[in-house]
């Protein structure tokens, strides 16, 4: 899912040390982009509540903040790297990202140990069913992955083997993250099924350029996520419920390398960068994403501070650092530094918590409709209002001058 001055401007400012976070002056976590199946609920705050079928499966319940599985055009996409068709694809980049994913430097990293069931078994009351909706969502979530990446490997084999090989390499990645944490759950007595999820889930459609904006955040608030859990974890390992988080270091760069090949997709189809409409599409998503996870991991509190952290302060670092490597790509994006733009997602979050009160209470559907109407208006309004703010403007930086060695 380009002009270098403004992407550096975006990138400029320090950010305060992560150990601010943390609950009680250190730092909290956040969520990455999870999505759920069956084997536990959470309330009003689950993803995906499941309900038996005689089939013994479960049905999944979608909800606006439920993430995703998503499909594309996949005839467009073969004509966006023919190398027939667009005769001005970089080619020599995206085999050096290929030989990049070839090496795979996480062969061996995901191997456990006992440490994982003694952990689990010590895990008991609210932690534990928390604990457990995170594994079942992100589970989903990297499997979602899976299934597109591998579609694609598919669909480009003719048309671009290079570019296609990678998806396929990708989709190993996410297969990969998918089975240990599938694993993990086991250590809990519960498994997703995933065949099943694969058939039950419901699919949106993007076209492929906002694929391409979607994909790209996805994978790089990933790895923002992931490598802040795995720091504070490693600074307070008085906070370290389950050994999964140890592994967050190596984890999060293959999201950092799927993210620079999404960064690279996007170089090489310029008419997604360069106008006027692509500013407006990147702002988009980029709210999109900040909010979603913003509402979804304020919904899930007690998760972060189960592990040491200030759920919003975390949030907000994440926000800051994705926002600022993603204006090295994307033309313009938020001004996420503004003070005034956490303040429209703290209010988007108290409209949030009162819309999940109504769904909770025991008013009759038309009430409840009725009640909803002003809070959707005042969400929108602020999502309208957050949209609107001045923009940074940002764009494009060539890797090889801009890209630092390493992000942490």
């Amino acid at each position: 899912m380009a002009a270098a001055a403004a992407a550096e401007l975006a990138l400029m400012k320090p950010i305060n040390p992560i150990s601010k976070f943390r609950k009680g002056g250190t730092l909290r976590p956040r969520s990455s982009q999870l999505r759920v199946l069956a084997s536990s609920q959470s309330g009003a705050t689950a993803a995906a509540a499941p309900k038996k079928k005689k089939s013994g499966k479960t049905e999944i319940n979608e909800t606006l903040l439920t993430p995703r599985f998503y499909t594309t055009d996949f005839d467009e996409m073969e004509q966006l790297f023919n190398t027939e068709i667009n005769k001005k694809l970089n080619q020599a980049e995206f085999e050096a990202l290929l030989n990049e994913f070839k090496t795979d430097y996480n062969q061996t990293h995901f191997v456990r140990n006992p440490e994982f069931k003694e952990a689990a078994d010590k895990m008991q009351g609210p932690l534990r069913k928390i604990f457990v909706e995170f594994l079942e969502r992100s589970c989903t979530a990297e499997f979602s992955g899976f299934l597109l990446y591998k579609e694609l490997g598919r669909r480009l084999k003719k048309t671009n083997p290079v570019v296609a090989e990678i998806f396929s390499l990708m989709s190993r990645d996410e297969a990969r993250h998918a089975g240990f944490l599938n694993k993990g759950l086991s250590d809990f007595n519960l498994a997703l099924d995933l065949g099943f999820l694969t058939k039950a889930r419901k699919y949106t459609f993007f076209k492929p350029k906002f694929i391409f904006y979607a994909t790209y955040l996805s994978e790089k608030i990933g790895y923002w996520r992931y490598i802040t859990i795995y720091r504070h974890l490693k600074a307070n390992p008085e906070f370290q419920p389950y050994p999964i988080f140890k592994y967050f270091e190596n984890w999060c760069q293959d999201e950092n390398r799927h993210g620079d090949f999404f960064s690279a997709l996007l170089k090489a189809q310029p008419q997604f960068l360069n106008d006027w409409k692509a500013k407006l599409w990147s702002r988009f998503f980029c709210l999109s994403v900040y909010v979603t996870m913003y509402l979804n991991d304020c919904q899930r509190t007690a998760f972060y501070e189960g592990i040491g952290l200030d759920t919003k302060e975390f949030d907000m670092h994440v926000i800051i650092e994705t926002n600022r490597t993603t204006a090295r790509i994307f033309p313009a994006v938020l001004d996420v530094e503004n003070p005034e733009f956490k303040r429209k997602l703290d209010r988007m979050v108290e409209i949030n918590e009162k819309l999940v009160a109504i769904g909770e209470s025991q008013d009759i559907p038309v009430v409840k409709n009725l009640k909803r109407i002003p809070l959707i208006a005042g969400l929108v309004s602020e999502l309208v209002a957050a949209y609107l703010m001045p923009p940074v403007e940002s764009g494009s930086v060539d890797f090889a001058d801009f890209e630092p060695q390493i992000v942490y």
